[in-house]
């Protein structure tokens, strides 16, 4: 069973920098692609960033594209989300998961297994 377990969210002004980062654990790393979702309240969960399993190819949804970067380091069964310029309306609870068919994937139910999340909290 794999499991994915996230860390480094807290609490941040807006115009500042975070980066979370994703452990991934009980399965082949390298193989799987790894995408990050977030769940503001009372709302949907939806789309952040993805990554395929080599980290040739990245998907990022329109309103983080230019201030957030998705990375992996397969030696380290890890990924990351580093996040800059953060907006108040990027307040949500941020979700990795992981993918068996290795692909940076958009739709959450492409995805095999899901973290616990995060929360990440700007302040105005």
């Amino acid at each position: 069973q794999v499991q994915v377990i996230e860390s480094g969210g807290g609490l941040m002004q807006a115009g500042g920098s975070l980066r979370l980062s994703c452990a991934a654990s009980g399965g082949t790393f390298s193989t799987y692609g790894m995408g990050w979702f977030r769940q503001a309240p009372g709302k949907e969960r939806e789309f952040v960033a993805a990554i395929s399993r080599s980290g040739s190819f990245t998907n990022y949804a329109g309103s983080v594209k230019g201030r957030f970067t998705i990375s992996r380091g397969n030696a380290k069964n890890t990924v990351y989300l580093q996040m800059n310029s953060l907006r108040p309306e990027d307040t949500a609870v941020y979700y990795c998961a992981a993918n068996l068919g290795g692909n940076a994937y958009t739709l959450a139910n492409s995805y095999n297994y899901w973290g616990q999340g995060t929360q990440v909290t700007v302040s105005s």
